[in-house]
């Protein structure tokens, strides 16, 4: 009979102290904090350049007019951020990471497919990608070599992740009030310089405005996998519509504000080709100093969660490591993997930014349409019942991978509209846009319900 695995060690509130074990379940003693903090644990994470690149795309690659472009970020971010509190909502109950959730509808091994996309994804791809924008702001900031600002930004957020849960949260509080004290005024000015009507001429159209919603999708729902990771320590009694409200709230405004920021800075001429500083050339001085400093530190409180939801993918894995800290060796080994390929980024910073936005959204909606199904199907299971899944080697169900790889590959091939490949769809129809990651969450779910339809049977049998 399998056994749940329990984290061992005592942690606690302990901030600064080294999290101990890797992805099991965090017992009711160990439990802690308040739905409350998901909103800056959320809120401070999207305080970055990252964020603001989202909206710039939209207008300069995808071509939409500023009004279009506000409507698309609505309506993908609300998408995103509508299934990260849903997720969020989980964690006090069940007490595991958001990877390890995932085996009840991929299996011990099936589920090798979405942990190990996120870990790469989100432990080595994103990271580097924050870094990139962190170190070019510290180095328009300060002057120092490129290098020796990613050194600085990797340091530190790699050093805050290794400790872990406890002061990851603390450390998104504490910046909070720096990154919206600088991006509000970052806004103000952004807005009294901008010309929103020098895009009404864009022709991006409905493609453009699907492209649009597909990277913010992509912006916002790339936290998904990590949703747990955070709500896990809160008590068993906690709210789940709560924790899924504040969870969500932090996301769904941090990115949709910057996000409109972006697009209108993208009306902004400038001669500048360094995206952080492009960005803040119309602003005075001090205050683009300051935003230059908000970019560096919110690169570094993105990418602390980054690391920490990476390294608990690639342990969701099952990979067997003797260790009690194996969870923080594993984000300090990522960090270096991350420095070295945002190391060969600095040279072509901001290309294929928006490639990299809906690839992810590529993967994660099929993941989501076989989760949610799976959630929605065990809705009346004990979570009790369902518990000792999670870690049974021997649970290995063939739908759910099944399911998600179907989708991907067919909805890949026939709605994708990349640089690098064009699907069928698009190819006859430039107009169309990308629906990729909606045609891949419909399909894995409906996929999903016909492949796992004899499981279930035998489950409820």
């Amino acid at each position: 009979m399998t056994v749940t695995e329990v984290r061992e060690g005592a942690y606690g509130g302990k901030v600064v102290a080294v999290e101990p074990g890797g992805a099991e379940l965090v017992p009711e003693g160990e439990r802690h904090g308040r739905p409350l903090s998901l909103l800056w644990t959320w809120t401070s994470p999207n305080m970055e350049f990252a964020t603001i690149f989202v909206g710039v795309i939209s207008v300069l690659y995808f071509e939409q007019s500023f009004g279009q472009a506000i409507a698309a970020i609505v309506v993908g971010t609300g998408l995103g951020s509508l299934t990260h509190g849903i997720l969020s909502s989980r964690g006090p109950r069940t007490g595991v990471p958001q990877m390890v959730l995932s085996r009840l509808a991929f299996g011990f091994r099936g589920n090798a497919l979405p942990a190990g996309l996120n870990a790469v994804i989100a432990g080595i791809g994103w990271f580097a990608v924050n870094s990139v924008s962190g170190s070019l702001a510290l180095n328009v900031l300060t002057g120092m070599p490129a290098w020796l600002c990613l050194l600085i930004i990797v340091v530190v957020q790699v050093g805050v992740a290794f400790f872990g849960h406890n002061l990851v949260h603390v450390f998104e509080r504490c910046v909070l009030p720096l990154l919206v004290v600088a991006f509000v005024l970052a806004t103000v000015f952004t807005f009294a310089a901008a010309t929103p009507g020098a895009a009404s001429g864009n022709t991006g159209g409905i493609g453009g405005f699907l492209l649009t919603v597909g990277a913010t999708f992509g912006y916002a729902a790339g936290w998904n996998p990590y949703a747990t990771d955070y709500t896990r320590y809160l008590p068993k009694s906690t709210s789940a519509r709560a924790t899924g409200i504040f969870a969500g709230l932090g996301v769904f405004l941090s990115c949709t504000i910057l996000e409109i920021v972006g697009a209108a800075s993208a009306t902004i001429a400038t001669t500048e080709e360094n995206p952080t500083a492009a960005f803040t050339s119309h602003l005075p001085g001090w205050v683009a100093a300051l935003t230059l400093l908000a970019i560096a530190v919110g690169a570094v409180s993105a990418n602390v969660i980054n690391v920490y939801s990476g390294a608990m993918s690639f342990l969701a894995l099952g990979v067997e490591l003797p260790l009690n800290l194996r969870r923080a060796i594993v984000a300090g080994v990522f960090g270096v993997l991350g420095f070295f390929l945002a190391l060969s980024g600095l040279s072509d910073a901001g290309e294929k930014y928006e490639a990299f936005l809906l690839v992810i959204a590529y993967w994660i909606g099929p993941w989501l349409g076989v989760y949610l199904t799976d959630w929605w199907l065990r809705r009346r299971v004990p979570e009790a019942e369902l518990a000792p899944l999670l870690y049974d080697k021997r649970y290995t169900p063939w739908a759910g991978a099944v399911a998600m790889l179907v989708a991907m590959v067919v909805s890949i091939l026939l709605f994708s509209n990349q640089t690098l490949y064009t699907g069928v769809v698009p190819a006859a129809f430039p107009g169309v846009g990308d629906l990729t990651f909606e045609v891949g969450f419909v399909l894995a779910a409906g996929l999903y319900v016909v492949f796992g339809r004899r499981a279930r049977a035998m489950l409820t049998a």
